[in-house]
Protein backbone atom coordinates (compact mmCIF):
# COMPACT_ATOMS: atom_id res chain seq x y z
CA UNK A 1 0.00 0.00 0.00
CA UNK A 2 2.91 2.26 -0.54
CA UNK A 3 2.20 5.20 -1.83
CA UNK A 4 -1.14 5.37 -1.34
CA UNK A 5 -3.49 8.01 0.39
CA UNK A 6 -4.16 6.87 3.96
CA UNK A 7 -7.97 6.24 4.06
CA UNK A 8 -9.83 5.67 7.18
CA UNK A 9 -11.99 2.87 7.43
CA UNK A 10 -15.21 2.37 9.61
CA UNK A 11 -15.84 -1.34 11.28
CA UNK A 12 -18.01 -1.88 8.28
CA UNK A 13 -15.72 -1.17 5.90
CA UNK A 14 -12.81 -3.16 7.73
CA UNK A 15 -15.78 -6.30 8.02
CA UNK A 16 -16.14 -6.04 4.42
CA UNK A 17 -12.14 -5.76 3.33
CA UNK A 18 -11.25 -9.04 5.47
CA UNK A 19 -14.32 -10.79 3.84
CA UNK A 20 -13.59 -9.98 0.48
CA UNK A 21 -9.81 -10.45 0.95
CA UNK A 22 -10.92 -14.26 1.94
CA UNK A 23 -12.43 -14.56 -1.46
CA UNK A 24 -9.87 -13.17 -3.21
CA UNK A 25 -7.45 -16.05 -1.49
CA UNK A 26 -10.17 -18.66 -2.56
CA UNK A 27 -11.28 -19.45 0.82
CA UNK A 28 -15.28 -18.31 0.87
CA UNK A 29 -17.05 -18.48 -2.49
CA UNK A 30 -18.89 -15.17 -3.54
CA UNK A 31 -22.14 -16.45 -2.56
CA UNK A 32 -21.27 -17.24 1.13
CA UNK A 33 -19.64 -13.64 1.26
CA UNK A 34 -22.93 -12.39 0.20
CA UNK A 35 -24.90 -14.09 2.63
CA UNK A 36 -22.49 -12.98 5.44
CA UNK A 37 -22.40 -9.21 3.80
CA UNK A 38 -26.25 -9.28 3.34
CA UNK A 39 -25.08 -8.33 -0.34
CA UNK A 40 -26.04 -9.68 -3.84
CA UNK A 41 -23.21 -11.49 -5.64
CA UNK A 42 -23.03 -8.78 -8.17
CA UNK A 43 -22.16 -6.32 -5.77
CA UNK A 44 -19.82 -8.82 -4.50
CA UNK A 45 -18.44 -9.01 -7.83
CA UNK A 46 -18.01 -5.14 -8.44
CA UNK A 47 -16.23 -4.86 -5.43
CA UNK A 48 -13.88 -7.49 -6.36
CA UNK A 49 -13.31 -5.59 -9.41
CA UNK A 50 -12.58 -2.21 -7.55
CA UNK A 51 -10.21 -3.71 -5.08
CA UNK A 52 -8.27 -5.13 -8.16
CA UNK A 53 -8.05 -2.07 -9.66
CA UNK A 54 -7.70 0.77 -6.88
CA UNK A 55 -6.43 -1.62 -3.90
CA UNK A 56 -8.18 -0.86 -0.28
CA UNK A 57 -9.85 2.24 -1.48
CA UNK A 58 -11.96 0.40 -3.54
CA UNK A 59 -13.82 -1.16 -0.48
CA UNK A 60 -14.83 2.25 0.29
CA UNK A 61 -18.25 3.59 -1.29
CA UNK A 62 -17.70 5.87 -3.91
CA UNK A 63 -20.15 8.25 -2.38
CA UNK A 64 -18.73 8.97 0.78
CA UNK A 65 -17.16 12.49 1.14
CA UNK A 66 -19.14 13.63 -1.33
CA UNK A 67 -21.89 15.85 -1.04
CA UNK A 68 -25.77 14.41 -1.19
CA UNK A 69 -27.51 15.04 -4.35
CA UNK A 70 -31.00 15.29 -1.92
CA UNK A 71 -28.91 18.11 0.23
CA UNK A 72 -31.23 20.91 0.62
CA UNK A 73 -29.20 24.26 -1.06
CA UNK A 74 -27.39 27.21 0.97
CA UNK A 75 -30.54 29.51 0.24
CA UNK A 76 -33.18 27.11 1.86
CA UNK A 77 -30.26 26.72 4.90
CA UNK A 78 -29.79 30.31 4.81
CA UNK A 79 -33.30 31.16 4.97
CA UNK A 80 -34.46 28.93 7.58
CA UNK A 81 -31.69 30.14 9.86
CA UNK A 82 -33.21 33.42 9.08
CA UNK A 83 -36.97 33.32 9.59
CA UNK A 84 -35.82 30.90 12.89
CA UNK A 85 -34.00 33.92 14.38
CA UNK A 86 -36.45 36.67 13.22
CA UNK A 87 -40.16 34.82 13.79
CA UNK A 88 -39.54 31.27 15.60
CA UNK A 89 -37.40 32.47 18.04
CA UNK A 90 -37.11 30.12 21.18
CA UNK A 91 -39.06 27.41 18.92
CA UNK A 92 -38.06 23.69 19.30
CA UNK A 93 -36.86 22.16 16.20
CA UNK A 94 -39.36 19.70 15.65
CA UNK A 95 -42.14 23.00 16.36
CA UNK A 96 -40.32 26.21 14.17
CA UNK A 97 -39.92 22.82 10.97
CA UNK A 98 -43.73 22.79 11.26
CA UNK A 99 -44.29 26.30 11.19
CA UNK A 100 -41.64 26.80 8.25
CA UNK A 101 -43.17 23.77 6.13
CA UNK A 102 -47.14 25.80 7.00
CA UNK A 103 -46.36 29.28 6.55
CA UNK A 104 -43.44 29.34 4.35
CA UNK A 105 -43.77 26.05 2.51
CA UNK A 106 -40.09 24.82 3.44
CA UNK A 107 -40.25 21.14 3.81
CA UNK A 108 -37.31 20.19 5.80
CA UNK A 109 -37.23 17.80 8.57
CA UNK A 110 -36.78 18.72 12.11
CA UNK A 111 -33.75 16.86 12.27
CA UNK A 112 -32.33 18.84 9.74
CA UNK A 113 -33.15 21.72 11.17
CA UNK A 114 -31.78 20.93 14.29
CA UNK A 115 -28.33 20.42 13.29
CA UNK A 116 -28.40 23.85 11.44
CA UNK A 117 -29.55 25.83 13.98
CA UNK A 118 -26.56 23.63 16.40
CA UNK A 119 -24.26 24.49 14.04
CA UNK A 120 -25.34 28.16 13.94
CA UNK A 121 -25.52 28.18 17.83
CA UNK A 122 -29.68 28.86 18.02
CA UNK A 123 -30.07 25.73 19.65
CA UNK A 124 -28.47 23.64 22.43
CA UNK A 125 -28.12 20.04 22.83
CA UNK A 126 -30.91 18.55 25.32
CA UNK A 127 -29.93 15.77 27.88
CA UNK A 128 -32.08 13.08 27.81
CA UNK A 129 -33.95 12.40 31.30
CA UNK A 130 -33.22 9.00 32.97
CA UNK A 131 -36.67 7.13 32.51
CA UNK A 132 -38.88 6.65 35.67
CA UNK A 133 -38.69 3.74 37.04
CA UNK A 134 -41.97 2.90 37.45
CA UNK A 135 -44.55 2.38 34.06
CA UNK A 136 -48.49 2.16 34.64
CA UNK A 137 -50.08 0.41 31.71
CA UNK A 138 -52.84 2.83 30.28
CA UNK A 139 -56.14 1.56 30.78
CA UNK A 140 -57.97 -0.26 28.22
CA UNK A 141 -61.22 1.81 27.72
CA UNK A 142 -61.78 5.62 26.62
CA UNK A 143 -63.45 6.97 29.76
CA UNK A 144 -62.05 4.72 32.39
CA UNK A 145 -60.08 7.18 33.76
CA UNK A 146 -59.17 11.17 33.57
CA UNK A 147 -56.02 12.87 34.30
CA UNK A 148 -56.92 16.35 35.69
CA UNK A 149 -55.08 18.85 37.01
CA UNK A 150 -54.54 22.67 36.86
CA UNK A 151 -50.79 24.18 35.37
CA UNK A 152 -49.89 27.55 36.59
CA UNK A 153 -47.77 29.65 33.65
CA UNK A 154 -47.11 32.84 32.13
CA UNK A 155 -49.20 31.73 29.57
CA UNK A 156 -49.05 35.03 27.75
CA UNK A 157 -45.60 35.59 28.23
CA UNK A 158 -46.78 39.38 29.46
CA UNK A 159 -48.99 40.66 26.51
CA UNK A 160 -52.21 39.57 29.76
CA UNK A 161 -52.43 38.43 32.95
CA UNK A 162 -50.97 35.61 34.41
CA UNK A 163 -53.89 32.63 33.99
CA UNK A 164 -54.05 28.98 35.35
CA UNK A 165 -54.62 26.37 32.16
CA UNK A 166 -57.62 23.53 33.86
CA UNK A 167 -56.51 20.14 31.60
CA UNK A 168 -58.09 17.20 31.21
CA UNK A 169 -56.46 13.69 29.31
CA UNK A 170 -57.81 10.66 29.02
CA UNK A 171 -55.60 7.67 30.47
CA UNK A 172 -56.27 5.59 27.02
CA UNK A 173 -56.15 7.62 24.42
CA UNK A 174 -54.28 11.06 25.66
CA UNK A 175 -57.07 12.72 24.07
CA UNK A 176 -57.03 15.73 26.00
CA UNK A 177 -59.31 18.90 26.83
CA UNK A 178 -58.40 22.19 28.70
CA UNK A 179 -59.73 25.57 29.10
CA UNK A 180 -58.37 28.76 30.64
CA UNK A 181 -58.80 30.09 34.17
CA UNK A 182 -57.80 33.32 36.39
CA UNK A 183 -57.00 30.66 39.42
CA UNK A 184 -57.41 26.94 40.27
CA UNK A 185 -59.99 26.59 42.86
CA UNK A 186 -62.84 24.73 43.17
CA UNK A 187 -65.15 26.73 40.92
CA UNK A 188 -62.62 26.85 38.16
CA UNK A 189 -62.44 22.88 38.42
CA UNK A 190 -66.50 22.35 39.11
CA UNK A 191 -67.02 24.02 35.51
CA UNK A 192 -64.33 22.74 33.45
CA UNK A 193 -65.56 19.68 34.65
CA UNK A 194 -68.75 20.39 33.65
CA UNK A 195 -67.81 21.47 30.06
CA UNK A 196 -65.96 18.02 29.72
CA UNK A 197 -68.69 16.03 30.37
CA UNK A 198 -71.28 17.97 28.15
CA UNK A 199 -68.49 17.30 25.30
CA UNK A 200 -67.34 13.67 26.05
CA UNK A 201 -69.62 12.23 28.44
CA UNK A 202 -69.15 11.40 32.50
CA UNK A 203 -65.74 8.93 33.23
CA UNK A 204 -65.73 6.19 35.53
CA UNK A 205 -62.93 7.98 37.51
CA UNK A 206 -60.98 11.21 37.55
CA UNK A 207 -57.14 11.11 38.49
CA UNK A 208 -55.99 14.64 40.66
CA UNK A 209 -53.71 15.41 43.07
CA UNK A 210 -54.39 16.77 46.65
CA UNK A 211 -54.99 20.56 46.38
CA UNK A 212 -57.33 21.81 48.72
CA UNK A 213 -60.05 22.68 46.41
CA UNK A 214 -60.27 19.17 45.29
CA UNK A 215 -58.99 17.43 48.86
CA UNK A 216 -60.65 18.70 52.11
CA UNK A 217 -58.35 19.08 54.73
CA UNK A 218 -61.13 19.06 57.62
CA UNK A 219 -61.75 17.35 60.47
CA UNK A 220 -64.69 14.64 60.06
CA UNK A 221 -67.87 15.52 61.80
CA UNK A 222 -69.57 13.24 63.89
CA UNK A 223 -72.09 12.22 61.22
CA UNK A 224 -69.43 11.21 59.01
CA UNK A 225 -67.44 9.50 61.60
CA UNK A 226 -70.31 7.56 62.32
CA UNK A 227 -70.90 6.50 58.52
CA UNK A 228 -67.00 5.89 58.18
CA UNK A 229 -66.65 8.09 55.37
CA UNK A 230 -63.95 11.00 55.79
CA UNK A 231 -64.70 15.17 55.02
CA UNK A 232 -65.49 15.56 50.93
CA UNK A 233 -64.63 18.83 49.61
CA UNK A 234 -67.30 20.56 47.31
CA UNK A 235 -65.52 18.97 44.05
CA UNK A 236 -65.25 15.75 45.64
CA UNK A 237 -69.05 16.17 46.78
CA UNK A 238 -70.54 16.70 43.27
CA UNK A 239 -68.47 13.80 41.81
CA UNK A 240 -69.53 11.64 44.20
CA UNK A 241 -73.64 13.00 43.02
CA UNK A 242 -72.55 12.16 39.68
CA UNK A 243 -70.98 8.15 40.63
CA UNK A 244 -67.88 9.40 39.59
CA UNK A 245 -64.60 8.03 41.62
CA UNK A 246 -62.18 10.14 42.92
CA UNK A 247 -58.45 8.86 42.92
CA UNK A 248 -55.60 11.05 44.69
CA UNK A 249 -51.88 11.00 43.59
CA UNK A 250 -49.56 10.86 45.76
CA UNK A 251 -46.79 12.44 43.15
CA UNK A 252 -46.78 14.46 40.56
CA UNK A 253 -44.81 11.54 38.59
CA UNK A 254 -48.08 9.39 39.19
CA UNK A 255 -50.22 11.42 36.79
CA UNK A 256 -47.50 11.83 33.82
CA UNK A 257 -49.21 11.87 31.40
CA UNK A 258 -51.10 15.34 32.56
CA UNK A 259 -47.73 16.58 33.45
CA UNK A 260 -46.24 15.78 29.76
CA UNK A 261 -49.60 17.50 28.56
CA UNK A 262 -48.99 20.77 30.09
CA UNK A 263 -45.09 20.46 29.37
CA UNK A 264 -45.92 20.08 25.71
CA UNK A 265 -48.81 22.90 25.62
CA UNK A 266 -46.60 25.36 27.60
CA UNK A 267 -43.88 25.15 24.65
CA UNK A 268 -46.26 24.85 21.40
CA UNK A 269 -49.41 26.79 22.56
CA UNK A 270 -47.55 29.35 24.12
CA UNK A 271 -45.85 30.09 20.81
CA UNK A 272 -49.20 29.72 18.98
CA UNK A 273 -50.48 32.48 20.82
CA UNK A 274 -47.61 34.22 20.78
CA UNK A 275 -47.82 34.51 16.68
CA UNK A 276 -51.46 35.57 16.76
CA UNK A 277 -51.15 38.04 19.38
CA UNK A 278 -53.54 36.40 21.85
CA UNK A 279 -53.36 38.06 25.49
CA UNK A 280 -57.03 37.48 27.16
CA UNK A 281 -58.59 34.33 28.47
CA UNK A 282 -61.55 34.97 26.45
CA UNK A 283 -59.42 34.91 23.26
CA UNK A 284 -57.67 31.88 24.77
CA UNK A 285 -60.06 30.05 25.40
CA UNK A 286 -61.69 30.73 21.68
CA UNK A 287 -58.58 29.84 19.91
CA UNK A 288 -58.48 26.39 22.43
CA UNK A 289 -61.30 24.67 20.65
CA UNK A 290 -59.52 24.49 17.55
CA UNK A 291 -56.19 24.04 18.52
CA UNK A 292 -57.50 21.17 20.40
CA UNK A 293 -58.98 19.69 17.73
CA UNK A 294 -56.02 19.79 15.88
CA UNK A 295 -53.76 18.73 18.94
CA UNK A 296 -55.93 15.40 19.24
CA UNK A 297 -56.38 14.38 15.67
CA UNK A 298 -52.27 14.41 16.13
CA UNK A 299 -51.12 12.99 19.11
CA UNK A 300 -54.23 10.71 20.49
CA UNK A 301 -53.67 7.13 20.43
CA UNK A 302 -55.85 4.26 19.85
CA UNK A 303 -57.43 2.46 22.99
CA UNK A 304 -57.06 -1.16 23.70
CA UNK A 305 -60.49 -1.52 23.14
CA UNK A 306 -62.47 0.68 20.89
CA UNK A 307 -65.37 0.65 23.25
CA UNK A 308 -65.99 4.14 25.43
CA UNK A 309 -67.15 3.59 28.68
CA UNK A 310 -68.02 7.50 29.21
CA UNK A 311 -71.98 7.49 30.33
CA UNK A 312 -74.49 9.37 29.08
CA UNK A 313 -75.60 12.49 31.38
CA UNK A 314 -78.87 11.39 32.69
CA UNK A 315 -82.24 12.84 31.47
CA UNK A 316 -83.35 15.69 33.59
CA UNK A 317 -80.56 15.48 35.84
CA UNK A 318 -80.06 19.19 36.54
CA UNK A 319 -76.34 19.41 36.76
CA UNK A 320 -76.86 23.36 38.27
CA UNK A 321 -77.69 21.65 40.99
CA UNK A 322 -74.52 19.65 41.23
CA UNK A 323 -72.05 22.20 40.42
CA UNK A 324 -72.21 24.45 42.85
CA UNK A 325 -71.38 25.29 46.42
CA UNK A 326 -74.00 23.97 49.01
CA UNK A 327 -73.88 25.61 52.55
CA UNK A 328 -76.16 24.72 55.08
CA UNK A 329 -78.11 27.84 57.06
CA UNK A 330 -80.43 28.10 59.87
CA UNK A 331 -83.93 29.02 58.88
CA UNK A 332 -85.09 31.35 61.57
CA UNK A 333 -88.42 31.62 63.31
CA UNK A 334 -89.20 34.63 60.72
CA UNK A 335 -88.18 32.62 57.43
CA UNK A 336 -85.55 34.38 56.95
CA UNK A 337 -82.10 33.24 56.04
CA UNK A 338 -78.70 34.81 56.26
CA UNK A 339 -76.34 34.04 53.87
CA UNK A 340 -72.86 36.06 52.72
CA UNK A 341 -74.19 38.67 54.30
CA UNK A 342 -77.56 39.21 52.80
CA UNK A 343 -80.81 38.39 54.13
CA UNK A 344 -83.81 36.17 51.97
CA UNK A 345 -86.95 35.78 53.05
CA UNK A 346 -88.62 32.29 52.36
CA UNK A 347 -92.05 32.30 51.05
CA UNK A 348 -92.78 28.41 50.64
CA UNK A 349 -94.45 26.83 53.57
CA UNK A 350 -91.84 24.46 55.41
CA UNK A 351 -91.19 22.72 58.78
CA UNK A 352 -87.72 22.97 58.49
CA UNK A 353 -84.59 23.89 61.07
CA UNK A 354 -82.20 24.35 58.18
CA UNK A 355 -82.31 24.65 54.64
CA UNK A 356 -79.18 24.48 52.02
CA UNK A 357 -78.19 27.22 49.59
CA UNK A 358 -76.94 26.80 46.59
CA UNK A 359 -74.03 29.42 44.81
CA UNK A 360 -73.74 28.76 41.09
CA UNK A 361 -71.33 28.96 39.21
CA UNK A 362 -73.09 31.37 36.99
CA UNK A 363 -73.60 33.54 39.90
CA UNK A 364 -76.99 33.09 40.58
CA UNK A 365 -78.07 31.20 44.03
CA UNK A 366 -80.56 28.46 44.96
CA UNK A 367 -82.54 27.17 48.13
CA UNK A 368 -83.71 23.87 48.53
CA UNK A 369 -84.96 21.64 51.67
CA UNK A 370 -84.89 18.01 50.90
CA UNK A 371 -83.54 18.29 47.47
CA UNK A 372 -86.42 20.52 46.38
CA UNK A 373 -86.23 24.13 45.67
CA UNK A 374 -87.56 26.81 47.95
CA UNK A 375 -89.20 30.12 46.91
CA UNK A 376 -87.06 33.37 48.43
CA UNK A 377 -86.53 36.59 47.93
CA UNK A 378 -83.91 39.08 48.75
CA UNK A 379 -84.68 41.54 51.72
CA UNK A 380 -83.21 44.71 50.36
CA UNK A 381 -82.56 46.42 53.57
CA UNK A 382 -83.24 45.05 56.72
CA UNK A 383 -85.94 46.58 59.00
CA UNK A 384 -85.29 49.13 61.47
CA UNK A 385 -84.81 47.62 65.23
CA UNK A 386 -87.07 49.62 67.30
CA UNK A 387 -85.38 51.09 70.01
CA UNK A 388 -87.09 49.39 73.72
CA UNK A 389 -87.01 52.32 76.23
CA UNK A 390 -85.66 50.80 79.70
CA UNK A 391 -88.41 50.02 82.14
CA UNK A 392 -88.24 52.17 85.33
CA UNK A 393 -88.59 49.90 88.62
CA UNK A 394 -90.23 52.25 91.23
CA UNK A 395 -87.74 50.77 94.48
CA UNK A 396 -88.81 51.36 97.40
CA UNK A 397 -87.50 53.69 99.99
CA UNK A 398 -86.78 52.29 103.51
CA UNK A 399 -87.53 55.38 105.91
CA UNK A 400 -86.17 54.56 109.23
CA UNK A 401 -88.61 54.76 112.14
CA UNK A 402 -88.00 55.34 116.13
CA UNK A 403 -88.74 51.87 117.12
CA UNK A 404 -85.06 50.55 115.02
CA UNK A 405 -82.82 49.11 117.38
CA UNK A 406 -79.65 50.81 116.23
CA UNK A 407 -80.91 54.08 117.54
CA UNK A 408 -80.52 52.33 121.44
CA UNK A 409 -76.95 51.20 120.64
CA UNK A 410 -74.45 52.89 122.57
CA UNK A 411 -70.46 53.54 121.90
CA UNK A 412 -67.31 54.36 124.54
CA UNK A 413 -68.02 53.28 127.91
CA UNK A 414 -70.95 51.54 127.35
CA UNK A 415 -69.86 48.85 124.70
CA UNK A 416 -70.85 45.99 126.70
CA UNK A 417 -74.35 47.23 127.21
CA UNK A 418 -74.50 47.22 123.73
CA UNK A 419 -73.28 44.03 123.15
CA UNK A 420 -75.63 42.72 125.98
CA UNK A 421 -78.71 45.01 124.06
CA UNK A 422 -77.86 43.38 120.71
CA UNK A 423 -78.01 40.30 122.35
CA UNK A 424 -80.69 40.17 123.70
CA UNK A 425 -82.69 41.32 120.41
CA UNK A 426 -85.50 38.67 119.52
Amino acid sequence: MAGEDIIMLSQKDLKRFYVIEKVREGTVKQVSAAEILSLSTRQIRRILSRIGKEGSRGIVHRARGNPSNRRYSDTVKSRSIALYRHRYRGFGPTLAAEKLSESHGIGITDETLRKWLIASGDWKKARKRALHRQWRERKQHCGAMVQMDGSHHDWFEGRGPRCVLMGYTDDATSRSFCRFYEYEGTMPAMDSFKRYIRKYGIPLSVYLDKHGAYKSKGKPTLEEELQEIGPLSEFERALSELQVEVIHANSPQAKGRIERLFGTLQDRLVKEMRLRDIKSIEEANTFLDQYLSAYNRRFAVSPVSREDIHRDIPKGLNLNDIFCLKTKRTLRNDFTVAHNRKLYQVQSHIRASAVVVHDRLDGSMAITHKDRPVQFVEIASRPLEEKKQPLHVHKKVYRPTKHDYWRNLKFGKHRHEQGHLIGSLP
